[in-house]
C-alpha cells in the first residue's frame, strides 16, 4: 500500500516522535498513577513527551500534570466529552510534531509496558493504526452484560468495517500522524467504535495487539449505570452502521414490510379466488399496500443516503489536503523558529 510504504519512508528518514495523549476529566486521584507508568524511552523512537487532555476538569488535574512534566496540555473550559477530548488530543499531537500517537486512558486501566507492543507494528510499516486487544472474559470488574456488549458492539464494528478487530472499544491504540490526519469522528459518546470503521472505510492498515490491563482504581465514566450503557451502546451502534453502511441498513430494514406486505398480498390473493370476495378482506389488502410501500421508501432513502456519503468522501478528501497544508506550514513555522 502506498501509504504504508510513506509511512515507513518517514520514519525510517527522520527523527521519530511519540505522544503520549491522554483525555482527563477530575483524574486528580489517578493521573500520578498513570503519568508514573509511562514509559519516557522505547526502542526505534527518538523523543517521547506526554500530552493532557483536560476536559473541563474541576480538580487539580492540570496541576498534577504539570509536576509530573507533561510537555503538552490542552484545556476545555467545559467537559466536552470523550469524543472531541480525544480529537482535540490528535489535533494537537500533529502539532507538535508526532509521528506517532498512542491513546491511553488516565485511570491506569491499560499497561503502560505494552506501549512498545503497540507502536511495534507501525514502526516496521505494516499498520497505521494498532488497537489493544484486552482479554475481556478475564476482567473482574465487567459485568457479564457489559462483557456481551464490548463482544457484540467489536462483532458490528468487524462487519461493518471489514477489519477483524476483536477488541473496538479499547482505548488504548497508536495511531501514525497519516491515520490521524484521516480520523473524523462525529460520535458525541465516544469515538472507540467510528475510528475503526473510518479505518476500515478509508482502506487503512489496521490491527491489534493483546495487552495486558491494571488493577481496578475507579469506576468507568462512561458506564454510569448498565441500562444506560445499554441505550447507549445499541444508539451508537446502530447510528454508525447507518452512517457508514446506509445502503445495507435501509435495504435490511426495509426488507421486513416489504416482505410482511408481500406475504400479506401472497395471502389476500390465494384467499380471493378461493371464496371469490373481496369485500371483508380490504383492510388486509391495504395494509399490504401500506408495508410494502414503506419498504420501497426505506429503500429509496438508502439509495439517497448512499449518494450523500460519495459527497461526504469527497469532503474528506479535501479536508485532509487541508489538514496536511496546515501542518506542513506549522513545521515549517516551528522550523523557523529554531
Amino acid at each position: 500500500m502506498p501509504e504504508l510504504d510513506e509511512l515507513k519512508q518517514r520514519l525510517q528518514t527522520s527523527m521519530t516522535k511519540l505522544i503520549i495523549q491522554i483525555p482527563c476529566y477530575n483524574e486528580e486521584a489517578t493521573l500520578g498513577l498513570t503519568l508514573s507508568e509511562l514509559p519516557r524511552q522505547i526502542a526505534g523512537i527518538d523523543t517521547v513527551e506526554w500530552l493532557v487532555i483536560n476536559d473541563g476538569s474541576a480538580d487539580r488535574t492540570v496541576e498534577v500534570a504539570r509536576s509530573l512534566g507533561v510537555e503538552h496540555i490542552v484545556s476545555f473550559e467545559h467537559n466536552q466529552g470523550l469524543a472531541k477530548a480525544f480529537m482535540a488530543g490528535l489535533e494537537a499531537s500533529l502539532k507538535a510534531g508526532a509521528d506517532i500517537i498512542v491513546n491511553t486512558d488516565a485511570d491506569n486501566q491499560y499497561c503502560a509496558a505494552d506501549i512498545p507492543l503497540l507502536v511495534e507494528p507501525i514502526l516496521m510499516g505494516q499498520a497505521e493504526i494498532v488497537i489493544g486487544a484486552r482479554p475481556i472474559r478475564q476482567i473482574k470488574h465487567f459485568s457479564p452484560v457489559k462483557k456481551i456488549l464490548q463482544e457484540f458492539g467489536s462483532w458490528v464494528v468487524r462487519m461493518v468495517s471489514n477489519t477483524d478487530i476483536p477488541d473496538a472499544p479499547s482505548g488504548f491504540r497508536a495511531i501514525s500522524r497519516n491515520a490521524a490526519l484521516q480520523i473524523n469522528v462525529f460520535n458525541q459518546y465516544t469515538y472507540t467504535l467510528e475510528m475503526i470503521i473510518q479505518a476500515g472505510q478509508k482502506g487503512m492498515a489496521i490491527t491489534s495487539v493483546p495487552v495486558r490491563t491494571n488493577d481496578y482504581l475507579r469506576p468507568s465514566r462512561l458506564v454510569k449505570s448498565i441500562p444506560a450503557y445499554v441505550r447507549r451502546s445499541i444508539l451508537t451502534i446502530l447510528r454508525i452502521f447507518m452512517t457508514y453502511q446506509p445502503l445495507k441498513f435501509f435495504f435490511l430494514l426495509g426488507s421486513l414490510p416489504f416482505t410482511l406486505g408481500t406475504l400479506l398480498g401472497v395471502r389476500w390473493l390465494i384467499l380471493f379466488f378461493i371464496e371469490q370476495s373481496i369485500r371483508a378482506r380490504v383492510p388486509s389488502l391495504v395494509l399490504a399496500a401500506i408495508l410494502i410501500l414503506i419498504g420501497f421508501q426505506l429503500w429509496i432513502f438508502g439509495l439517497v443516503a448512499d449518494l450523500m456519503s460519495v459527497n461526504r468522501r469527497i469532503l474528506e478528501d479535501i479536508q485532509l489536503r487541508l489538514r496536511r497544508a496546515e501542518m506542513d506550514q506549522a513545521g515549517r513555522e516551528a522550523e523557523g523558529d529554531d
